[in-house]
């Protein structure tokens, strides 16, 4: 059976001469792995660039009742970006996004809100010119209300890490600067959640720590989360 839905493109692996195996977030059935056919080609070329982090496509896919890997029979590009390709900082954040959606979103089947999320998002960040640079901040944010462990202020995520940090290092007492650093971090987030237009984060440094932060709240709600490996290379270009 054959079915026309939107996706976002999360991974791909390489699979055997020309092809690639694909795992895209759909609209209409949620977390899919798709078999793609001779996209590794010299001809025609650049049909690889469709399926970079966070690509959006319209797809013809192949169906199964019994789940699994499938194929797809027809694909597009649904939304040309104009700038995430060309810009390193935004390739970054998109890297180290597509990377935390992939370790959270597992659900195969249709989620129609969490796609609009996804979709507007990345479509926003895409046109954005400038202020962008606490925007990996702020999906995180509201990536959390749809996985299910939403986030009302910065306390909630700088208590639960702060606690969570102690429990694994008895020595740290609750007085101690452990949860005094972590409080520094309350205001910005609260900011953050309450009006992202508008809110300041004062240098690189501060932005890698509360990304941080977050991972780490995340990896509290999410079993088996695991490191995040890309956060290396966006902490790279977040400056000073």
């Amino acid at each position: 059976m054959l079915i026309k839905t939107r996706g976002l493109v999360l991974s791909y692996i390489k699979y055997r001469e020309t092809s690639i195996i694909a795992r895209v977030y759909t609209e209409r059935l949620g977390l899919q792995t798709y078999i793609v056919n001779g996209v590794r080609k010299a001809k025609p070329p650049g049909r690889i660039a469709l399926f970079q982090p966070f690509t959006l496509l319209d797809l013809v896919a192949y169906t199964s009742r019994a789940g699994g890997i499938t194929r797809l029979s027809e694909f597009r590009c649904a939304e040309q970006f104009a700038s995430i390709p060309y810009d390193v900082r935004k390739g970054s954040v998109v890297l180290f996004l597509s990377e935390v959606v992939s370790r959270t979103v597992f659900e195969e089947e249709e989620n129609e809100p969490l796609f609009t999320f996804l979709h507007d998002s990345i479509l926003a960040f895409d046109k954005q010119s400038a202020g962008y640079e606490n925007f990996a901040l702020v999906f995180l944010l509201q990536l959390a209300s749809y996985l299910g462990f939403g986030i009302l202020s910065g306390e909630q995520v700088t208590t639960q890490v702060a606690f969570a940090g102690e429990a694994s290092n008895p020595a740290t007492s609750s007085s101690g600067p452990t949860i005094l650093r972590f409080r520094e971090f309350d205001h910005y987030f609260d900011e953050l959640l309450r009006d992202p237009a508008t809110a300041t984060v004062p240098n690189g440094r501060v932005r890698r720590e509360l990304l941080a932060v977050l991972i780490r709240y995340y990896q509290l709600h999410i079993e088996k989360l695991g490191d995040i490996r890309s956060l290396a290379v966006l902490s790279e270009v977040l400056g000073e």
